[in-house]
């Protein structure tokens, strides 16, 4: 068996390329691959196949990152032959490859329908990449909703509930550290495991900045008499508005206000023009998901996220 990179030689590019977009498993197919090679977001390094002796393509991987991006930031797509006798074995010896070449093991998404565990064919497909992932050392595992918001929704008034104003980066800094205690977030609460409140503040403030957004989007949220309530991160992805991150403070949790908050960044978005908003939420974060669902979200589809444990 042969693991290589999509920068073997001049033809492995267009072979791994080419490779069927087939499976209960949706995968990109070549004229979208072309799209992100065109982008820089798929690079041939970040391409990885497994090849037998008579040069056949029996398992393919493609990693994401944006334009910008040092190594690649996710696993995007996984596939095997049908007919390979262990299809998560070889898929974890193709990502492990991958791994070692990267210095690092970025994590899988894997974008399902919501009823996906319905579906035996696909609960199949979908459990052998979990092990394969599991033997390559992605072992943390959290399920999310991801959401669209489009102008048919609307936007909710302003009540006047809260008012939002800029905010320096040290009361961001102190914001996501407050808003951490007690978070539903599932990456939260395993990341607190190995680190304080401060240094996970900087890591998440570090990750928004990096976003395509712009610092200039974000808005700290008080009550009419000046005591803190939370923030707003309008964000974006290569290619959405997003509504990033946001939360509100501990102490006024359980009021409502999140559908506050949520309503500043939807109108933010929608009077920038924007034809559509994403957002995710982990399955366990009910409150959340239900003032996406009241400002009018969608759930688009389920992402199962496989990620490596966070480091200490």
């Amino acid at each position: 068996m042969i693991l290589r990179a999509a920068t073997a030689d001049p033809t492995a590019l267009d072979r791994a390329v080419a490779y069927p977009a087939d499976g209960p498993v949706a995968a990109l197919t070549a004229e979208r691959i072309r799209q992100e090679l065109a982008s820089d977001r798929i690079r041939p390094e970040w391409i990885w196949s497994a090849e037998d002796e008579d040069g056949e393509l029996l398992a393919r991987a493609l990693w994401w990152g944006r334009a910008d991006s040092e190594r690649p930031v996710a696993l995007d797509c996984l596939q095997v032959r049908e007919g390979v006798a262990d299809p998560a074995g070889l898929a974890a010896d193709l990502l492990a490859a991958g791994h070692a070449a990267f210095g690092k093991a970025p994590g899988y998404n894997i974008s399902l329908p919501r009823a996906w565990r319905s579906d035996p064919a696909l609960a199949a497909a979908v459990a052998w990449r979990r092990e394969a992932a599991r033997r390559a050392g992605l072992t943390q595992e959290v399920e999310r909703l991801r959401y669209e918001w489009t102008p048919a929704a609307g936007t909710a008034d302003p009540t006047g509930r809260l008012v939002f104003r800029e905010g320096t980066d040290e009361e961001f800094l102190d914001v996501f550290a407050r808003l951490s205690r007690g978070s539903l977030d599932v990456n939260t609460r395993q990341e607190l495991a190995v680190m304080t409140e401060e240094e996970f503040a900087k890591d998440d403030f570090a990750f928004y900045l990096d976003c395509p957004g712009e610092r200039s989007w974000w808005r700290l949220a008080h009550l009419p008499d000046g005591t803190l309530a939370g923030m707003a991160i309008p964000s974006a992805t290569p290619y959405h508005r997003n509504v990033g991150y946001l939360g509100v403070v501990p102490e006024q949790r359980g009021k409502g206000l999140i559908d506050e908050v949520l309503g500043e960044i939807t109108r933010f978005h929608a009077a920038a023009g924007a034809g559509r908003i994403t957002a995710t939420t982990d399955t366990v974060n009910v409150p959340m998901a239900a003032a996406f669902d009241r400002a009018g979200y969608e759930v688009t589809e389920i992402r199962l996220v496989l990620e490596p444990p966070p480091e200490a």
